[in-house]
């Protein structure tokens, strides 16, 4: 299976680089909305079956523009939510956000057990995104685009892919409606073939640009 996870467009917290995690969250703002707008043409090259958003309206705003562009109907589902921030929720302090990527990168390194202050366990996180993509596998698509969220993404696709390491997803931002290419399939490895437009090789992928401690906030 090819797997396009995408991150939603901007919203009034991303301007803010607050650490906004709940559910439904806001709407995009102007800017997100032509960011989702362009979605299709960027995509049209793509054989895209199957549609998936998360729970949280950023998602289904920044989906909809794809949707109606190739007649698809969009499977919300609750597991591709964002990472809950917990105890942090709508802090915009440096020591929040380091302390919510590294615990999130935590998990992708293996220490599933750490929680989010005041929240989720990378079991749990992990668990229901997990459920989702198995979801997509068993459908039969071939190719499936999903909209979810950019920490969720990178702490998840340094989890279960086999070419890139944990310290190549933290140091590389995904901005909003960057797009991680995949191929394969839960029972088998996953690869990522590009990340926000930038070819993957074959081999593992642990060099990158610096962005900083910990990335931008989800």
């Amino acid at each position: 299976m090819r797997l396009l996870l995408i991150r939603h467009g901007q919203t009034p917290s991303n301007v803010l680089g607050a650490l906004d995690t709940v559910v439904p969250g806001p709407g995009l703002t102007p800017l997100g909305l032509e960011q989702a707008a362009a979605i299709p043409e960027a995509l049209a090259g793509e054989p895209i079956d199957a549609l998936y958003a998360s729970v949280q309206t950023r998602a289904q705003q920044t989906i909809a523009p794809l949707a109606d562009a190739l007649g698809l109907p969009v499977i919300v589902r609750e597991g591709l939510r964002e990472v809950g921030a917990g105890s942090m929720e709508m802090n915009n302090d440096r020591a929040s956000v380091e302390r919510y990527h590294q615990v999130a990168f935590g998990w992708a390194s293996g220490d599933l057990d750490q929680r989010m202050p005041g929240g989720e366990s990378g079991h749990e996180v992990f668990g229901r995104f997990d459920a989702v993509i198995e979801e997509m596998a068993r459908s039969g698509a071939n190719a499936v685009a999903c909209v979810s969220h950019g920490q969720i993404i990178r702490a998840w696709t340094a989890a279960r892919a086999a070419n890139i390491s944990v310290e190549f997803a933290a140091r590389h931002e995904l901005h909003n409606t960057g797009i991680v290419v995949l191929e394969g399939s839960p029972a088998s490895d996953w690869r990522v073939l590009s990340w926000m437009g930038l070819a993957v090789g074959g081999g593992t992928v642990d060099e990158g640009r610096q962005t900083g401690p910990g990335g931008e906030p989800a």
